[in-house]
Formats: C-alpha cells, sequence, structure tokens
C-alpha cells in the first residue's frame, strides 16, 4: 500500500516537474520577446525584412523564402515585372498587415484589398503597379505569396524626384 501511494506521488512529482519545465520555456521566452520589443525600441532599428529580387522598395519578412522555380521575370528597354513566389511558415493575417506597413512606408499607395481565404492585395506607384494574392493552406502548413509587378520603365524616366510626371 505505501509503495503505491509512493509510486503515486513520485508520478505526480514527474508530472508537475515536467509541466514546470515547459512552462518555464515559455516564460523566458516571453521575457526574451519583452527585452528585444525594449531594445528594439531603444535602437529604433527596422524590422528584419529583404527586399523582393530588384525592387528595392518592395520588402517582405525574413520568414518568407523565395522560389525560384516558380518565378518568373521579364526585362525589356521599356518594362520591368513578373511573378514572383514567396512561401514562409507565418500567419495570413499578420503577414498582410507587415506587407500593408511596409509597402505605405515605401510610397505604395493601396489601391484595393480583397480578404475571405485569402488576401488580394494591390499597390500603386507613378509606373508600377503590384498585385499580391496571400494564401495559407492550414495551420500546419507553409503560407503562399504571389506577387505580380510590373515597372513602366519609359515612364518612370519622365518623372520628377518625388515620382511626380514632369510636365
Amino acid at each position: 500500500m505505501k509503495n503505491e501511494i509512493i509510486q503515486k506521488k513520485g508520478f505526480i512529482f514527474v508530472l508537475i516537474a515536467a509541466l514546470l519545465f515547459a512552462l518555464g520555456g515559455c516564460i523566458s521566452g516571453n521575457t526574451k520577446t519583452a527585452s528585444m520589443s525594449a531594445d528594439d525600441s531603444l535602437g529604433d532599428l527596422p524590422p528584419m525584412a529583404s527586399t523582393v529580387g530588384n525592387y528595392e522598395d518592395i520588402e517582405l519578412p525574413a520568414d518568407m523564402k523565395y522560389s525560384n522555380k516558380k518565378s518568373m521575370t521579364i526585362r525589356t528597354e521599356s518594362f520591368r515585372g513578373g511573378i514572383i513566389y514567396y512561401t514562409g511558415r507565418v500567419e495570413i493575417y499578420s503577414l498582410k498587415e507587415y506587407i500593408i506597413a511596409s509597402m505605405k512606408k515605401n510610397k505604395w499607395k493601396l489601391a484595393g484589398e480583397v480578404s475571405s481565404q485569402n488576401v488580394i492585395l494591390a499597390f500603386t506607384k507613378p509606373s508600377k503597379t503590384c498585385m499580391i494574392n496571400i494564401e495559407s493552406h492550414g495551420p500546419m502548413s507553409d503560407t503562399t505569396l504571389t506577387m505580380y509587378v510590373t515597372v513602366d520603365v519609359t515612364a518612370s524616366k519622365a518623372l520628377n524626384a518625388f515620382g511626380e510626371p514632369i510636365q
């Protein structure tokens, strides 16, 4: 009888230790996040991002990985553009908010948005367009981002330093 009680107490002790170990990881993770956000506000550093190909004014989170096999670009004397494909383990609506904020920071104008199961965003700049389709394939799979970018090179040459047409 005493052996059974000791075994039950031992099992409960191991269970509590495992639970505390698991919660300890969560607590220290939150502490790291809090200290990182405090450091970020002090240094005022931008979040880690990478630019998209030759488009320095389009940024994505570093978690998004470029797919060379599914992407294609075209470059002529008067036109530059392409279909650019990325995947990453990010939440669809946080990616949407990140893209909207970074495009606004880079002077893109949000021309339209459609949100349902997928998210479609359309952005414009003088002589540039960018349409983005974000798809989530479930909580345990990657989010895909397909970007359709066009740049009218000849029209951009007729702009002043502020991106306004020269008359």
